[in-house]
């Protein structure tokens, strides 16, 4: 064999060689990014949600503390009669944004039936507002389920635009004074409310 073809094949595993090592750090540099990606999504924050207790069906968010004025509502309970926010000024409100179709909505509901029961006889009333459910189904709803509280009902969801959301549930806490005091998205837990409306509630 020649020098010549000695060079040319030498030159061409020479290459191959080149090519395969491209690759490898190709490959490498992959499973690098992969990994880099995972750490990432792990280490992201995430909101502030608490841990579940016995007394929540599941994981439960923390309420944020707000000051602005209530929104004016009025809206027709499910009894008929017509309501407005405006009508409880003096006792606390806690309003609570449902519907009959929100898993966590139906799962917080022995909870503010409870809290309400609790504290009924200190000024304190909750307000349930259907979002978009016809009557007929927030009557057997409410039958279902027991509640004593204030149930409306809101088929064009105007409840959703006065407080500005559009996620349920959401909880808004109106204290004596007409001022939104705190606000959450989420299921709402016992010791949540025990912890942050009680003491709205004694307030003097």
């Amino acid at each position: 064999m020649s020098n010549r073809k000695r060079i040319s094949r030498g030159a061409r595993v020479k290459r191959f060689k080149s090519k395969r090592a491209d690759l490898s750090g190709m490959i490498v540099l992959g499973v690098g990014l992969v990994f880099v990606g995972v750490a990432a999504l792990l280490l992201w924050p995430r909101p502030e949600v608490a841990a579940s207790s016995p007394t929540s069906s599941g994981p439960y968010t923390i309420p944020v503390e707000v000051n602005y004025d209530a929104p004016e509502l009025t809206l027709t309970a499910v009894d008929g009669t017509e309501q407005s926010l405006a009508d409880y000024r003096g006792q606390v409100v806690l309003v609570n944004l449902w519907a009959t179709w929100c898993p966590p909505c139906k799962a917080e509901m022995p909870t503010l039936e409870a809290f309400y029961k609790a504290h009924a006889t200190d000024d304190f009333v909750t307000i349930a507002i259907s979002s978009g459910d016809p009557a007929d189904a927030v009557e057997k709803f409410v039958e279902n389920y027991g509640l004593t509280f204030q149930v409306w009902l809101d088929p064009n969801i105007d409840s959703g635009m006065a407080f500005k959301t559009q996620s349920l549930p959401s909880s808004f806490v109106i204290d004596r004074d007409g001022q939104v005091r705190l606000r959450w998205v989420g299921e709402i837990n016992r010791d949540t409310l025990e912890e942050y409306v009680t003491p709205l509630i004694l307030e003097q």
